[in-house]
C-alpha cells in the first residue's frame, strides 16, 4: 500500500488540523459538561464541504474518497470524538447506503438534503431485543397503497434527536428472517415519526443520541432503499464502510491522548526532573505511537481498499478492532501518567477515556469483529 498522499488529502488534513484546533478544541469541554449539540460547528462543517465529502460533485458533496471521509473524522477526533461520531455517522451510514444504493431520484433529492440542503442524517438498525443479532428486528413496514406504513422502535441512534432524514430497516416479511428486512429513507417530518428518550451516556455527550419511534409512520414507497428483502445486506455492507469511520475516530482518540501525555509528562516535575525522563514513563509513549502507527496503517488499508472497489470488510474489522482496543488502552494509560489530574475535569484526558470506549461497542462490538475476523479466515 503506498501512503504518500495526494496533494488534495495534505491540503485537506492541513484544512482539518487548523478547524479543528481553531474551532472545535475550544468548545470540547464545554460540549462535553452542557452535553449540547454542537450546532453551530457542524453548520461550519457544512460550509466547509465536509458533511458529505465523499459525496459525488453532481449531488452537492465534495467528490473526495474514503480516505478523505477518514482524515476528516481522525483530526475532529482528536479534540473531541462527539464532533467525529456527528460526522461520521452522516458520511458514513447515512450519505453512503444512499449514494451506493440509492434510485438516480433518491439521490439527487436525499444527498442534496444532506450537503447542500445541510440536514443533518441517521442510521436506524438497533432495537431493544435487536443490537448485535439483526435478525431479531421487531420494528415492521407493511405496504398499503402508495405508502409503508412503519411501526416499532430503535434505539441508541446517534443524531437521533437532530436528524431529519433517516436510513430506517424493518421486516417486510417476517417469515424470512433477515432476507425480510428492507431500507428505507424516513424524513423526521413524515406522520407517525417521533423522537422518544433522549440517552444519557457515559461519554459522547455532544453526540445526540435517542430512540426513535414509528406509530404508523406514512412512509412513501419510492422510499425504498435497495429492493425489498435487501435491507440486511444493505445494512452490513454500510457498517463495513461505517468501521473505518470508527477506527479513524478511534485512532484520533488515542492519538489525542498521547498528545496530552507526551506535553503533560514533559511540563511535569517530579522527584527533581521531568516525569517524561522516567524510563516507564518513555516506555508507555512508545507504545502509545506503536500502536498509533499501527492503527493507522490498518485504517488507511481499508479506506484505500474501499475506494479502490476491492473486498475490504475483514480490513475494516480490523481496524475498527485494533483501534478502538488501543484507544482504551491509551486513554488509561495517559490517565495513569496524569495522576490525580487525570481524574478531574480540567484536564481532557478522563473526557478522552469515557470517550473512547463506545469505539468497542457501536457498529460492531469487539466480539463481532473477532466474529467477522474469523469468518473471513474460513473459520466456522
Amino acid at each position: 500500500m503506498d501512503f504518500n498522499f495526494s496533494r488534495e488529502h495534505q491540503l485537506l488534513r492541513k484544512m482539518m488540523m487548523e478547524f479543528t484546533e481553531r474551532e472545535v478544541k475550544p468548545i470540547a469541554a464545554y460540549t462535553d459538561a452542557s452535553c449540547e449539540y454542537p450546532k453551530e460547528t457542524i453548520e461550519k462543517l457544512f460550509q466547509l464541504g465536509v458533511m458529505g465529502v465523499d459525496v459525488p460533485k453532481k449531488y452537492g458533496g465534495s467528490g473526495a474518497d474514503a480516505m478523505a471521509a477518514a482524515i476528516v473524522i481522525e483530526e475532529l477526533s482528536k479534540q473531541c470524538a462527539s464532533t467525529g461520531d456527528i460526522v461520521a455517522t452522516h458520511n458514513g451510514l447515512c450519505c453512503a447506503p444512499i449514494v451506493e444504493h440509492g434510485t438516480q431520484e433518491q439521490k439527487e433529492k436525499y444527498l442534496s438534503m444532506l450537503t447542500k440542503g445541510r440536514k443533518v442524517g441517521a442510521f436506524a438498525l438497533t432495537e431493544p431485543n435487536a443490537g448485535s443479532d439483526a435478525s431479531k428486528c421487531q420494528t415492521e413496514a407493511r405496504l398499503e397503497g402508495d405508502y409503508y406504513v412503519l411501526n416499532g422502535s430503535k434505539i441508541f441512534i446517534t443524531n437521533g434527536y437532530v436528524a431529519d432524514v433517516i436510513i430506517v430497516f424493518a421486516m417486510t416479511d417476517k417469515s424470512k428472517g433477515t432476507r425480510g428486512i428492507s431500507a428505507f429513507l424516513v424524513e423526521s417530518s413524515f406522520p407517525g415519526f417521533a423522537v422518544g428518550k433522549h440517552e444519557e451516556k457515559m461519554g459522547l455527550h455532544g453526540s445526540p443520541t435517542a430512540e426513535l419511534v414509528f406509530t404508523d409512520c406514512m412512509v412513501p414507497k419510492e422510499n425504498l432503499l435497495g429492493q425489498e428483502g435487501k435491507g440486511f445486506k444493505i445494512a452490513m455492507q454500510t457498517l463495513d464502510g461505517g468501521r473505518i469511520g470508527i477506527a479513524a475516530q478511534a485512532l484520533g482518540i488515542a492519538e489525542g491522548a498521547m498528545e496530552e501525555a507526551k506535553n503533560y509528562t514533559t511540563g511535569r516535575t517530579q522527584f527533581g526532573k521531568a516525569i517524561s525522563q522516567f524510563q516507564n514513563t518513555q516506555f508507555q509513549l512508545a507504545d502509545m505511537a506503536l500502536g498509533c502507527e499501527a492503527g493507522r496503517l490498518l485504517t488507511y488499508q481499508a479506506a484505500m481498499r474501499k475506494e479502490q472497489g476491492l473486498p475490504y470488510g475483514k480490513e475494516a474489522a480490523m481496524a475498527k478492532l485494533f483501534c478502538s482496543e488501543h484507544a482504551m488502552k491509551t486513554t488509561i494509560k495517559a490517565l495513569q501518567m496524569f495522576g490525580g489530574y487525570g481524574y478531574i475535569k480540567d484536564y481532557p484526558i478522563e473526557r478522552m477515556m469515557r470517550d473512547a470506549k463506545i469505539t468497542e461497542i457501536y457498529e460492531g462490538t469487539s466480539e463481532v469483529q473477532r466474529m467477522v475476523i474469523a469468518g473471513h479466515l474460513g473459520i466456522k
